[in-house]
């Protein structure tokens, strides 16, 4: 194993994170020092400039810009309120109702809009302040929104298995989707299930059981909101339309939706477009970036290097698999999620696929593990979104974070080593 590139990789990456360089320029910069060790200056400046380009030409990527759209009009189209109000029918009368209200309207909200961020955001500023009225500390609100808004990220459809399936080769963006279901679904019950001990311990209110007739008027308000789901993941794996096409068809239904809500109006909709150009944008340099690092570290042989060594420890697939995870969790805490996809995915997919793991499978696990970095420092960005919205600080949420932390761990070895968790529903579609 040839140590200088990877020595060279690792120290600039995490030294011009350090001293506060954005992630982009921190991957490219680092991609580029690592090459001038190997070829002279001009070939390296070039090949880079080259990877970042090419790493966007693909029709997959495509759908990202769309669903991040459809996020926003989803964002701003008043759907977040009419999923609470549904959520608050169906778990308001439990044990800590209102923070399971959060995880249920989470889970949803994630699911249609695609962002974990979008979901905190709302979330965060319409049941925080609820919350705090019925007696609830703030840091434990702010505790269950930040996890309970990661889920949305491996409930389909998500961006972030889209770039899973381009950094795989190809893993089926539908087999993907329908595999994120169940283990976004388990988190979201563990979660709910520590957030109602949690409750129950403190004391903290319960609401009055709703009856079956606003549970069913609820239902039909929030209806046309979840039917963005069967329509975008039901006509992918129908084969009627593409993930591409889906997402095209997703910023039109929820184009349409707002404007009968009469929650965006052609007089707020540049700003709709504004933003969702801002953060498509910043996703790309993420994504340009990051494809050239992957592709220097093919360069380097990194990758095969690093799966002899981890193979070389054991052959053991529950070692290894707890080895890489534990790896992924580590890199979770430091590097932002579409960056970590892309570059982890060549080095630890040939291992666990040498152990016999399905890529589908190990797609999830990677998004499962990723969904928890977004909640820690220094980099958690729904942490940040979360603690912002509620003007609270990082110290104080951190005590009530720890147990709802222990439950998404909990939930992501579940998925590591029983398989059909993942893989049932993908197999049921012949997948």
């Amino acid at each position: 194993m040839e140590y200088i590139p990877v020595i060279v990789l690792v120290i600039s990456f995490i030294g011009l994170l350090a001293i506060g360089t954005p992630v982009a320029w921190s991957i490219t910069v680092s991609s580029l020092l690592t090459m001038l060790v190997s070829i002279p200056a001009l070939p390296a400046f070039t090949t880079v400039a080259q990877r970042m380009a090419t790493g966007l030409d693909s029709f997959a990527l495509l759908a990202i810009p769309f669903f991040i759209l459809s996020g926003q009009l989803m964002n701003k189209g008043g759907i977040a309120h009419r999923l609470i109000a549904f959520a608050k029918t169906l778990v308001g009368a439990f044990p800590g109702g209102l923070a399971l209200i959060n995880v249920i309207a989470a889970m949803l909200m994630g699911a249609i809009a695609g962002s974990a961020m979008a979901s905190a955001s709302a979330m965060g500023s319409i049941l925080g302040p609820e919350m705090e009225k019925e007696g609830y500390s703030k840091e434990f609100g702010v505790a269950v929104n930040i996890t309970s808004a990661t889920t949305g990220l491996v409930i389909p459809p998500s961006n972030v298995l889209i770039v899973y399936s381009l950094a795989s080769g190809g893993v089926s963006i539908a087999a993907l989707f329908l595999a994120g279901y169940i283990p976004g679904i388990l988190t979201g019950l563990f979660l709910m299930i520590v957030a109602a001990v949690w409750a129950k311990k403190k004391g903290y209110k319960t609401g009055k059981r709703s009856s079956m007739k606003e549970v069913f008027r609820t239902f039909v308000t929030a209806l046309p909101s979840l039917l963005l789901l069967v329509v975008v993941i039901g006509g992918i794996v129908a084969g009627i339309f593409t993930a591409t096409e889906a997402s095209a068809i997703a910023v039109l239904y929820t184009l349409i939706l707002g404007f009968y809500y009469k929650e965006i109006s052609t007089k707020n909709l540049p700003q709709v477009l504004l933003d969702a150009s801002v953060t498509t944008a910043i996703v790309m340099l993420l994504i340009g970036a990051s494809m050239s690092m992957s592709w220097v570290m093919s360069f380097e042989n990194i990758p095969q290097d690093i799966s002899s060594s981890l193979l070389g420890i054991s052959d053991n697939p529950i070692v290894i698999l707890l080895i890489i995870n534990l790896l992924l969790l580590f890199v979770g805490i430091f590097m932002d999620m579409t960056p970590a996809v892309l570059i982890f995915t060549p080095i630890f997919l040939p291992i666990v696929t040498k152990l016999g793991m399905d890529p589908v499978q190990f797609g999830i696990i990677m998004v499962l593990n990723l969904c928890i970095g977004l909640c820690t420092p220094p980099v958690g960005s729904v942490l940040f979104v979360g603690v912002g919205v509620a003007k609270t600080s990082i110290q104080k949420v951190v005590k009530p974070l720890l147990p709802l932390f222990i439950a998404m761990i909990f939930a992501l070895f579940l998925v590591t080593y029983f398989p059909q968790l993942t893989l049932w529903l993908p197999s049921l579609f012949d997948l």
